[in-house]
C-alpha cells in the first residue's frame, strides 16, 4: 500500500492549479442517466471516486469515454451516454466504496420510474442517514421500501413522479441533489424549501438547465422545478474545487508561503478566505485565481462549521492543522458531523496540543511539530496530516493514502511544484 513521505520545513512558493470539484463532479455525473443523449463533462478531476462513479454508470448501462487528454494533464473530458438503461440496480459492491453513489437514486427514479440502490458507504465521519433523501422523494410521488440493505423506489403507475412540495427540516446537500434530479422529469411542479445552497448545488442546477430543465430560485433556499418529459444532452465544465483550494491555502499559510491558486473562485469559498484573513493571512483575489501569502505568526481562530455560506465542515481538519503552530488557543466547533475529529490523535502524535470535549476542540499552539508515522482516517483528515507534515521537523509518513486519492488530484505533484519535499512510495 502506498505511503506519502514528507520532510517538512520548506516554504511553499509558486502556482498550484485547482482541479475540478470532486463534490460537483460526483453530482453532475449521474445526470447522464436523465437522458438518452450524450453528456460531456470538461475539467473532470482524475480521482478514485470519479473512476468508481464511472464504473457504477457502466453497471447501469451507460457508456463512458475519455476524450483528448494526455495522461500528464490535470483533469479529463468524459462523455457519458445512457442510451438504454440495462439495469436500475446499483449493487452493494460498488456503492459501498463511496457515499455519493446514492445520487443515482433520483435520476433512475425520474427516468425509469424505478430504482434499487444499496445503502451507501464512504468516509466514517459520523452518522449520515439518507432518511431526508427518501422523505423528499416520497413527497414528489415515490413509493419507497428499505429492505436487506437496499432502497427500492418506484414511481406511481404510469411511470412518472408527480411533483410536490417538501421542506427539509435540516439542510441536506445530498438530499437536495437527489430530489432535484428526480423532479426535473416529474409530471408536475416541485417546490423544495430549506434547500442546500452550496456552490455544487448551483453547478448541478446550471447543468440541468443546460439539459433543458426549468428551475427557478437557483442559489436560494427555495427551488421550484417545472417537470418536463425529457432532457437532452449537453457539454459542461465542472466548477473549481473550493475545498482543494482551501486546503492548499492552509498549506501555504502554515509554511509562511506565497502561492497562487490558479482557477480558484473566491465567491465559492468566502467563509474560508474570511477565516484566513482573520488568522493574519494575506488574501488577494485575481482574475487568474487567488493569491495566498503568510508572513509572520498566525493568529488564533474561533470557528464553527455550518452549511453554506458558513464555514465548511470539509475545511475544519485542514484549519485545525494550520492552527497547531499558532500563538494562542483556537476553538473549533463541529456542528455537522459528530465524529469528525479522528485526525486529532494523529496530529497529537506529531506534537500538537488538542483537547476535544464533545463537538468542541481546543487547539493550543505549540512551538514545533515533529514528523512521525501517522494514519489517515478519512479524506479531509488525510489532508490535515499532509499540512502538518509540511511544517513538521523531520520526516512524516502518511499511511492509507487511498483516502487522499479519492479527493485530491495528484497532490504530491502539485506540492512538489511549489517547493514541498514530498513523495509517494510503495511498500515494494
Amino acid at each position: 500500500m502506498d505511503r506519502i513521505i514528507i520532510r517538512g520545513g520548506n516554504r511553499l512558493s509558486g502556482q498550484i492549479p485547482i482541479s475540478g470539484a470532486k463534490n460537483a463532479a460526483l453530482t453532475l455525473m449521474p445526470c447522464a442517466l436523465l437522458t438518452d443523449e450524450p453528456l460531456t463533462l470538461r475539467n473532470l478531476p482524475r480521482l478514485a471516486d470519479v473512476d468508481s462513479f464511472g464504473h457504477l454508470l457502466n453497471e447501469l448501462g451507460a457508456s463512458t469515454a475519455i476524450e483528448g487528454t494526455r495522461p500528464s494533464d490535470f483533469g479529463r473530458v468524459m462523455t457519458m451516454r445512457a442510451g438504454n438503461l440495462s439495469s436500475t440496480i446499483a449493487p452493494y459492491d460498488i456503492v459501498r466504496k463511496m457515499r455519493a453513489s446514492i445520487l443515482v437514486l433520483g435520476p433512475l427514479l425520474g427516468r425509469a420510474g424505478e430504482a434499487t440502490v444499496s445503502l451507501p458507504g464512504g468516509c466514517a465521519i459520523g452518522n449520515r442517514p439518507i432518511d431526508l433523501h427518501l422523505k423528499a422523494l416520497e413527497a414528489i410521488g415515490a413509493e419507497i421500501e428499505v429492505a436487506a440493505g437496499y432502497v427500492k423506489a418506484s414511481a406511481p403507475k404510469g411511470g412518472r413522479l408527480t411533483g410536490g412540495r417538501y421542506r427539509f427540516p435540516v439542510v441536506s446537500v445530498g438530499a437536495t441533489e437527489n430530489v432535484l434530479m428526480a423532479a426535473v422529469l416529474a409530471n408536475g411542479t416541485t417546490i423544495i424549501e430549506n434547500a442546500a445552497r452550496e456552490p455544487e448545488i448551483v453547478d448541478l442546477c446550471n447543468l440541468l438547465v443546460a439539459m433543458g430543465a426549468t428551475i427557478h430560485g437557483i442559489g436560494s433556499d427555495r427551488l421550484e422545478i417545472e417537470g418536463c418529459e425529457r432532457l437532452h444532452g449537453a457539454t459542461y465544465g465542472v466548477m473549481p474545487d473550493r475545498i482543494e483550494a482551501g486546503s492548499y491555502a492552509c498549506a501555504a499559510a502554515i509554511t509562511g508561503g506565497d502561492v497562487e491558486l490558479t482557477g480558484a473562485c473566491a465567491e465559492d469559498m468566502r467563509a474560508t478566505l474570511d477565516a484566513l484573513v482573520e488568522a493574519g493571512v494575506t488574501v488577494e483575489e485575481k482574475k487568474s485565481g487567488i493569491r495566498i501569502a503568510a508572513n509572520g505568526p498566525l493568529r488564533p481562530l474561533t470557528l464553527s462549521t455550518a452549511p453554506f455560506p458558513g464555514f465548511a465542515t470539509d475545511m475544519q481538519a485542514q484549519f485545525m492543522a494550520m492552527q497547531c503552530l499558532t500563538e494562542g488557543t483556537s476553538v473549533f466547533t463541529e456542528t455537522i458531523f459528530e465524529n469528525r475529529y479522528m485526525h486529532v490523535p494523529e496530529l497529537a502524535r506529531m506534537g500538537a496540543h488538542i483537547e476535544v470535549h464533545g463537538r468542541i476542540a481546543m487547539v493550543r499552539g505549540v512551538e514545533k511539530l515533529t514528523g512521525a508515522p501517522v494514519m489517515a482516517t478519512d479524506l479531509r483528515a488525510s489532508m490535515s496530516l499532509i499540512i502538518a507534515g509540511l511544517m513538521a521537523k523531520g520526516e512524516t509518513q502518511v499511511n492509507r493514502v487511498y483516502h487522499l486519492d479519492r479527493g485530491y488530484e495528484r497532490l504530491e505533484e502539485k506540492l512538489q511544484a511549489v517547493g514541498a519535499d514530498i513523495e509517494r512510495v510503495g511498500d515494494g
